[in-house]
């Protein structure tokens, strides 16, 4: 699963206008989605470190691509981009299946109000955050985040994250994001943090003993 990435976010100076201002969101369909794969790909890798290989880049490339695909495949993906007069980010995701497939390699018993939550068709999986660095606000990425959890009135958001992707993980965590604990794919040799959103004041009281315990979960 590939998880949500940020580059270095700009942050504007005093009197320096935010470029928010110019950046329109909309969703698109799987379609769309599928015909902006080559510029969500550049969009992926300048999201990344620039100091990577040119041929590893080109292997992450072809991975981010076979990873989308898989995931327009899905029922109910989304997608939300942001443009100016380019591509300059994006979110996706798709709704969790009731049956749990989502929590597959969890480590340890899943919290009960998470199971009730996925069985009801609450959950809906953010499985990329995408940035263009050095030209966004800071907020740029929370507000596509929000934009496509309210596009489907979610009640509880998910994420997987490389337990080692430090900064993204801060990031998610000062949003509001709970870690669950570790999730471990077959597919991969990479141990993951799973986060959860609540969304709601209903969700948010369900998942009330969580909100303490996130803070002595949170990896250092």
């Amino acid at each position: 699963m590939a998880q949500p990435r940020q580059g270095q976010l700009h942050k504007p100076r005093a009197g320096e206008p935010s470029t928010m201002d110019a950046v329109r969101l909309r969703r698109v369909n799987r379609w769309l989605a599928q015909g902006l794969g080559a510029e969500l790909a550049d969009l992926y890798i300048d999201s990344g470190e620039t100091s990577v290989p040119e041929a590893y880049r080109s292997r992450s490339r072809q991975d981010f691509l076979n990873r989308l695909t898989g995931d327009i495949r899905r029922p109910g993906f989304a997608m939300v981009i942001a443009e100016t007069d380019h591509l300059v980010g994006c979110a996706f995701g798709f709704p969790v299946s009731s049956d749990g497939f989502w929590w597959l390699g969890f480590d340890g018993a899943l919290p009960q109000s998470i199971e009730q939550l996925t069985a009801s068709g609450g959950v809906f999986a953010i499985t990329g955050i995408l940035v263009q660095p050095h030209e966004l606000d800071q907020d740029m990425a929370r507000r596509l985040q929000e934009r496509l959890l309210s596009d489907h009135q979610a009640s509880l958001g998910a994420t997987l994250v490389d337990q080692n992707d430090h900064p993204t993980l801060a990031s998610l965590r000062s949003w509001g994001w709970l870690d669950l604990g570790e999730v471990w794919r077959p597919a991969g040799p990479t141990m993951f943090r799973a986060l959860v959103l609540p969304l709601g004041e209903r969700t948010t009281a369900r998942l009330e003993g969580l909100v303490h315990d996130a803070w002595t979960r949170w990896p250092g």
